[in-house]
């Protein structure tokens, strides 16, 4: 899998201790963007095993959760377990959306609706066969974060669980990627509203260049230079 526009070396390795040393930083960004208001140090003074005050214990709970699931993602790469199925995308929402989907590890049984959309996701019983398209098409695209993209915005928009469906997106791009060498992109929540108004955009038209462009966007470039080396 090549990486066409910045040209980094591929390394496992590299990519996964630069992960995971923004780890705190990936779940303050990602909580943060689901309107969970943590600050940066009460993340990380979490993840070292210790409460925050100010806070409750549901959302306390997320953001713990969202630390496993990446530990889980980082477990399975470094063994050479990860892959794009159904199974480890179900086994990691299990992680990632427990007491907080109306149900979690499993495909949703029946229909929703985004917010701000008139979209309406496929029927829940066409599921498994949009995921194993998705497979499919990803393999076609000569590009990894062409390739990675793709499958976080195929699962935002199939909506194939109740909830937690973008950020588990992310998870399965980011193992996409780190799995092939290649750095993790992470979406910041100062970015929140462009995000938003582009994600509205692309629910109704599938068209997925504008959204893109705005993921590779959110690569730190120091991260760049350091996988240039």
């Amino acid at each position: 899998m090549r990486d066409t526009i910045w040209q980094m070396k591929p390394n496992r390795d590299k990519a996964l201790m630069l992960a995971k040393r923004q780890l705190s930083e990936l779940v303050c960004d990602a909580v943060n963007l689901e309107g969970i208001n943590f600050t940066l140090p009460e993340i990380q003074t979490l993840l070292d095993g210790v409460t925050v005050g100010g806070h409750k214990i549901s959302d306390q709970h997320i953001a713990v959760n969202q630390a496993q699931a990446w530990r889980t993602l980082f477990l399975w790469i470094e063994h050479n377990q990860f892959s794009l199925t159904i199974d480890q995308a179900c086994e990691l929402h299990a992680i990632a959306a427990k007491d907080e989907a109306l149900a979690w590890g499993t495909f949703r049984s029946g229909a929703v609706t985004i917010a701000g959309t008139e979209y309406m996701p496929p029927a829940a019983s066409t599921l498994p066969e949009l995921f194993t398209r998705m497979v499919a098409e990803t393999l076609q695209l000569p590009d990894v974060y062409d390739q990675a993209i793709f499958i976080f915005l195929t699962m935002a928009r199939c909506q194939f669980f109740y909830d937690v469906n973008k950020r588990l997106g992310r998870f399965m791009m980011n193992g996409w990627l780190l799995n092939a060498g290649r750095p993790a992109i992470n979406l910041p929540a100062k970015r929140q509203l462009e995000f938003n108004r582009l994600m509205l955009d692309f629910y109704q038209s599938g068209e997925q260049a504008p959204m893109n462009a705005f993921l590779r966007s959110c690569l730190d470039e120091r991260v760049i230079t350091i996988m240039r080396e």
